[in-house]
């Protein structure tokens, strides 16, 4: 079964451009073909990546809900709607060379997204046999850990930036990762865009009293900043990079 990395944190920390350093990371390890997961409704991994993404689940949801009410359906004749809707579920499957990449997306207008969580949920498990590795893109909360959506969790990834609100968020997540029996092998916090790479005194004392395991500290960088603003993917940023180099220790240390 696949080793499912699922990162989380409060939203504006940086969770999805560290998701897909790690995904590289992972790739160029030899470690692929690794499943990138793009788990918010809000979803933007696919820029981090440098791929283009056509379909997701939420908008096969959406064609298929169409075609009910629709003169002319587009299923063909003879095919069941569960079999076109397999079928359709493969085309969000993205492929690269070393990853494939799943969207979750979201349905349009309002109301809630459960539905499309419980496609990603059914689409998870069937892929779970299939890649050494799903690195999951978590949405900005809890939703997924406290819905059971992952089919399991063996890498918990935490990502706050430098505040005691975000430190707060990553340890009311640990806490619902334990109340839900998740028994992931590891949980570990990085704590992302720290001036000079250095934490101050009080949030040190903050990780230690949501007993967290600190395993990692990633710089504050203008380069990223910049690829961001200029729509350049940041999984490409130059190897010497201190976010990458950073986050090479933190996945070293990790035993990914």
């Amino acid at each position: 079964m696949a080793h499912v990395i699922a990162v989380a944190g409060k939203g504006g920390v940086g969770k999805t451009t560290l998701c897909g350093m790690l995904i590289q990371y992972l790739c160029e390890k030899g470690k692929g073909p690794v499943l990138a997961v793009d788990a918010d409704a809000n979803s933007n991994l696919n820029e981090v990546l440098g791929v283009e993404v056509d379909t997701t689940l939420g908008d096969i949801r959406e064609e298929i809900a169409r075609s009910e009410m629709a003169k002319e359906n587009p299923i063909p004749a003879g095919v069941s709607k569960a079999d076109y809707a397999e079928r359709r579920f493969e085309d969000a499957v993205v492929e690269d060379d070393d990853f494939d990449l799943l969207v979750m997306g979201r349905t349009q207008g309002k109301g809630c997204y459960c539905f499309v969580n419980g496609l990603l949920q059914s689409q998870l498990v069937k892929y779970q046999n299939s890649y050494p590795y799903f690195v999951v893109d978590n949405e900005a909360g809890m939703e997924h850990i406290s819905r059971g959506v992952l089919p399991s969790m063996q890498t918990a990834i935490l990502v706050s930036d430098c505040s005691r609100r975000g430190i707060q968020a990553v340890g009311r997540i640990a806490k619902l990762i334990e109340e839900c029996d998740m028994r992931p092998q590891q949980v570990g916090l990085i704590v992302n865009r720290a001036p000079n790479g250095e934490l101050n005194d009080g949030i040190k004392e903050e990780i230690q009293l949501q007993g967290l395991n600190l395993v990692g500290v990633v710089p504050q960088d203008q380069t990223v900043y910049e690829y961001d603003c200029e729509g350049r993917p940041t999984s490409k940023l130059p190897d010497d990079n201190p976010v990458k180099m950073a986050l090479r220790d933190i996945v070293t240390k990790l035993g990914l």
